[in-house]
Parts: C-alpha cells; sequence; structure tokens
C-alpha cells in the first residue's frame, strides 16, 4: 500500500478526522526546533553557493518543505497509479491514499469529506460556484478582492456590488450591513487580504450575510497557511483554497461546500468519473463531490496537498501565526523609521506587509532587491481595483511563510537603504 493510504486509509465510505498524523521529520511538535531551524527543511530557500536566499513571497506561492517533495516523489514514482477505475491492486491502494487525502483536507477545515471538492485552485473553485449556484442575482464583493473573486462573477453573469474599505484597510462590515438587501444572494469575501494582510470578522460577515438570505463565500488562500481555520466556527456556506500557498504543489486546490448546497447544483463541466449512467439521450450525474471532478484527477498533487497540511498542523498554526505576526511588527516598524516608505493595511496585517517608496516604482525596488537576494512581489498583485483605491499603480509587497526569520527583514531594509541611495 502506498505511503500515504498506509497511515490514512479508512475503509471505503468512512469519514470524519483520521486518528493518525505525521509530523515533518525532524520537527518536533514540541517545539524544540525554533522557526529559522525550519528553514533548512525547505531546498528551495538555499542558493547554488549554499548561501540563504531571502524569500519574501510566499503570499504568491510558498516554498515547499522536503516532506511535501518526498511524499510527491513516491506518488509520482513507486505509489503511481490512477485512482477509481483501476481493479488493480496499486489502483486501489492509489484511491485509498487519494481519498485520505480528501479527507485530511475536510479534518483541516472543520468538515466532513463529501464536501470537500477538488479543484485546480481556488480561482477555479469560485468559478465553479459562481457558473453552478443556482440563485445566480446580486452578490457582494468588496474592494481589496482579488481578481479571482471578482471576474468569475462578472462572467457568469451575477451582478456585482462593492462593498468599501475602513481607514485602515479592512473590509467596512458596517457599510455591507447597510448595503445588503434581500436581493443578494452572494456575499464573496476574501478572508485574509493577499495585498494589505488585513483579516476579515468573517463570524460577522456570515451573519450579515443570512440575514438577507444570501450565502457566504470565503477566500481563504492567504488565511490557510497561517491561522486554524474550522468553517462550523465561521459560520460561511463555502471556502475555498490552494494548495501552494500552503506549502504543498500547484495544479490543486480545494472547495469546502455545505452538502445540501453542493447537492443543489449542477456539474460544472463534464467528462469521466463525474457520471452515473451516460446515453445519448440523457446523462445522470453522481452525487458530490465527484459530480464536480470530471477527468482524471490531480492525484499526485492532492497527495502532496496532505503532505502539507501534515506538515503545518505538525508545527501548529497558532505557532506560525505568532511568529508571522512578530514578523510584521517588526517590518512595519522597521519600514516605519523610513520617512520615504509609505506602509498600506492594518497594523495587525496577517503575514503581509505592502508598502511604497518614493519616487522608485516597486519594480525597480524588487530589481535591486534581487541584485541583494531578496525576493519581494512588485504589481498590482491582481488587485487592480484595490491600486485604484489606494492611489498607487502598483505596491511592494513582502510576504512571510514559517520558514521567514529576523534575517530576512534586515536584508530587506539593507535593500531599501541601498535602493534609495541609487535613486538619491
Amino acid at each position: 500500500m502506498s505511503g500515504y493510504a498506509k497511515l490514512h486509509a479508512k475503509p471505503r465510505g468512512g469519514g470524519g478526522p483520521d486518528p493518525l498524523r505525521t509530523a515533518p521529520e525532524g520537527t518536533a511538535i514540541a517545539g524544540t526546533l525554533t522557526f529559522p531551524d525550519l528553514a533548512s527543511k525547505f531546498p528551495g530557500l538555499a542558493n547554488t553557493d549554499g548561501s540563504r536566499w531571502h524569500y519574501l513571497d510566499s503570499a504568491a506561492t510558498a516554498q515547499k518543505p522536503q516532506a511535501v517533495v518526498d511524499a510527491v516523489s513516491r506518488a509520482l514514482g513507486a505509489d503511481y497509479a490512477t485512482v477509481h477505475r483501476g481493479v488493480y491492486t496499486r489502483s486501489a491502494e492509489m484511491t485509498l491514499g487519494y481519498e485520505a487525502a480528501r479527507r485530511r483536507v475536510a479534518s483541516f477545515l472543520g468538515g466532513v469529506e463529501n464536501e470537500i471538492v477538488f479543484t485546480r485552485g481556488a480561482t477555479e473553485a469560485i468559478n465553479l460556484v459562481a457558473y453552478s449556484y443556482p440563485q445566480k442575482g446580486r452578490v457582494l464583493l468588496s474592494t481589496l478582492e482579488h481578481h479571482s473573486n471578482i471576474v468569475p462573477w462578472q462572467l457568469a453573469g451575477w451582478q456585482v456590488d462593492v462593498c468599501p474599505l475602513t481607514h485602515d484597510g479592512k473590509i467596512d462590515l458596517d457599510a455591507a450591513e447597510a448595503m445588503l438587501t434581500p436581493g443578494h444572494t452572494m456575499v464573496s469575501f476574501a478572508h485574509v487580504s493577499n495585498v494589505l494582510g488585513s483579516v476579515l470578522d468573517a463570524g460577522r460577515a456570515a451573519d450579515l450575510a443570512h440575514a438577507v438570505g444570501a450565502k457566504l463565500l470565503l477566500d481563504g488562500c492567504q488565511a490557510v497557511p497561517r491561522m486554524p481555520v474550522d468553517v462550523a466556527a465561521l459560520g460561511c456556506d463555502f471556502y475555498v483554497f490552494s494548495s501552494h500557498k500552503l506549502y504543498g504543489p500547484t495544479g490543486i486546490g480545494a472547495l469546502w461546500g455545505r452538502a445540501e448546497l453542493l447537492e443543489a447544483m449542477p456539474p460544472w463541466q463534464g467528462g469521466g468519473a463525474m457520471i452515473e449512467r451516460v446515453t445519448f439521450e440523457r446523462t445522470t450525474y453522481l452525487p458530490p463531490p465527484a459530480r464536480f471532478e470530471a477527468g482524471t484527477p490531480a492525484i499526485v498533487e492532492a497527495i502532496g496537498l496532505a503532505a502539507a497540511i501534515d506538515y503545518v498542523e505538525g508545527i501548529g498554526l497558532e505557532a506560525i501565526a505568532a511568529h508571522e505576526t512578530a514578523l510584521v511588527r517588526q517590518t512595519r516598524d522597521a519600514l516605519r523609521a523610513i520617512n520615504s516608505v509609505t506602509l498600506f493595511g492594518p497594523e495587525d496585517a496577517a503575514g503581509i506587509v505592502s508598502f511604497a517608496l518614493q519616487g522608485v516604482h516597486p519594480h525597480d525596488l524588487g530589481t535591486i532587491l534581487d541584485e541583494e537576494n531578496v525576493a519581494i512581489r512588485a504589481g498590482h498583485h491582481c488587485a487592480q481595483p484595490l491600486m485604484d483605491h489606494l492611489g498607487v499603480p502598483a505596491t511592494a509587497r513582502a510576504s512571510f511563510g514559517l520558514y521567514s526569520d529576523e534575517g530576512d527583514v534586515a536584508a530587506l531594509v539593507r535593500g531599501i537603504e541601498r535602493t534609495m541611495r541609487i535613486f538619491g
């Protein structure tokens, strides 16, 4: 049986959280290793000369721990076979591993396995809801949303209303309350902003949506790598995230949806694996989640995602949140001391610091920082309406991961100081 299936296999049809967990190799759950020690477990952080790469672009995509690399390598190698269709032993074993990964995602979010749809990422998950949710109407978004939480609703024919932000860059839920009407059937907000790091009061957002009969979808891409998520406690109706921001592989993400909502939604795409019976006259479909997973799934990526969840939960999301909070505070304090820097977003941002350097385009800053062995993101961050709101064409963004440390902050500041000298 495949390595992941051995640890997580259950009888077919089983549900609920898996009793076994795998801690990252060499990592003590009790915390005997410090966060800087963990950086050595991420092969992508080492330059060819052995020096440390100051990677501050985790909000775009996180580096992968060796435990995930190994899990993907095993799944692509000795364990590899297709799932669901094969009657031979290895296919059956890989199917156990793949469905165990679904249960792992469900337990990570506080849901159950038949509520988890594997997608190519959060973008596809939002598209799925936008096109398949049967009660299309008005959707309330916010000024800070990623394009992936704007364009799908437009393409699917929803009428989009936009909630403003507070002065410190949070979604203004007082304004949302005033805007919401029974004509709204969906509210779709970022749980954590990918530009500002501002955290949504998701419980209140759920209450406001439900008060007018709307459902709440949360974009959790920036939340799941750095804080515990429990969909029941949040009160949302849909939750989406992408694996690659959670230290897992690209090409896979997940949609969690309340079972009764998924049951009422028609398929979004057609093909193999999602059907019950096909004739040229009529086709019937399997129940969720299979109904929404047409074609051969991302088998290897699902197993890699499950390994990434094991990794972060082995360290502890509360510990990761505290670590990144301290780095955000240190970075904001250091940048605030530079007169030429403008900071965006709230003081209590989660893992992300966006800023502008007077007289220097973010792309120029990013290029000079790269010469200093520092990687940041520079641009509009797929949030052009937010850039318009901030009155800038782009921002520089430093974003942290569990492997980040004070040395990364110091390298960022040194690079900014060099940039200022170059630009006079």
